[in-house]
């Protein structure tokens, strides 16, 4: 028996001596990672630049938009040169060439002249309008009026904080603010307009008229914010005489249902969708002040 398993035992370990495959395999599975170092905070040596450097996208610039910002006459006057060297160049072919100075409209080469002219004054043209068409820069304006500074007494002083008048002129181009709740007015704040002898000298907000006009009127019932852009514009800007007589810009802005902030502005258009927005949460804030006291 013993005799039998001899040959056996030394075949196999003539095989398993000889066999290296899976040594083979490990290693070359394993030689495509490399070994990772790591960096502890205790270590001298700190770890390479580029692989902690991080670089900060840049913004994309348009070199084209960047010439024509800093060249706008330049811009504006590249269709008159390109149309004007167009026609030129099409009379000066005309000329040298040897064709008859008289358009015939069966001659391939007429055709083609005729079309080079309608574009080239179709250039000519689009260079004028864009001289003549320039923007208008809205600067603005000092308020015709007194500054004045009136508060209700009855207005509680937290409500007052939470005006935020001076953040307003200072972040915005209001120049008047005033506010009207269940029939009284309770603070006007900012430039009014100038006095009149007609009332003795004092001009104060007339809560009845300002309350029948269709301004207020629409304004609360909608219950969204009016916003006057231009008051120059608007019939309406006669229900607002406690307004500078130069007011540029107006805005509405429901106080619950039973008053209205009115704010003026020096500027056309000077209020953003921002400044918009800002003004409803102070509103709302204020309105539920008001309906606690």
């Amino acid at each position: 028996m013993e005799a039998g398993l001899l040959p056996v035992i030394s075949a196999l370990t003539s095989l398993s001596s000889s066999w290296t495959g899976p040594r083979r395999c490990q290693s070359s599975l394993f030689s495509k990672f490399r070994p990772v170092q790591v960096f502890s905070s205790s270590s001298s040596s700190p770890p390479p630049a580029s692989s902690t450097a991080f670089k900060v996208p840049k913004p994309r610039r348009n070199p084209i938009a960047d010439w024509v910002s800093g060249n706008d006459v330049a811009a504006r006057s590249l269709p008159i040169f390109t149309g004007g060297i167009s026609l030129v160049v099409v009379l000066l072919n005309r000329t040298f060439s040897g064709i008859a100075p008289v358009a015939d409209a069966s001659s391939s080469q007429s055709r083609a002249d005729i079309l080079t002219l309608a574009l080239a004054v179709t250039n000519l043209l689009t260079g004028l309008v864009w001289l003549s068409i320039q923007p208008k820069y809205i600067s603005s304006v000092s308020p015709h009026g007194v500054k004045c500074r009136w508060i209700d007494s009855s207005l509680p002083e937290s409500s007052v904080i939470e005006l935020a008048w001076e953040s307003l002129s200072v972040a915005t181009c209001c120049r008047s603010f005033i506010v009207v709740h269940r029939g009284n007015c309770l603070l006007q704040i900012g430039v009014r307009a100038e006095p009149s002898t007609e009332n003795g000298g004092v001009l104060t907000v007339d809560v009845p008229r300002l309350t029948q006009g269709s301004l207020y009127r629409t304004t609360v019932e909608s219950g969204k914010q009016s916003y006057l852009a231009n008051l120059s514009l608007y019939p309406g800007r006669t229900e607002l005489p406690f307004l500078p007589s130069n007011t540029q810009a107006a805005i509405l802005q429901p106080l619950g249902d039973s008053g209205i902030i009115v704010i003026g502005g020096d500027t056309i258009r000077g209020f953003t969708n921002l400044d918009q927005a800002w003004i409803s949460s102070i509103a709302e804030k204020l309105d539920a002040t008001l309906s606690k006291s």
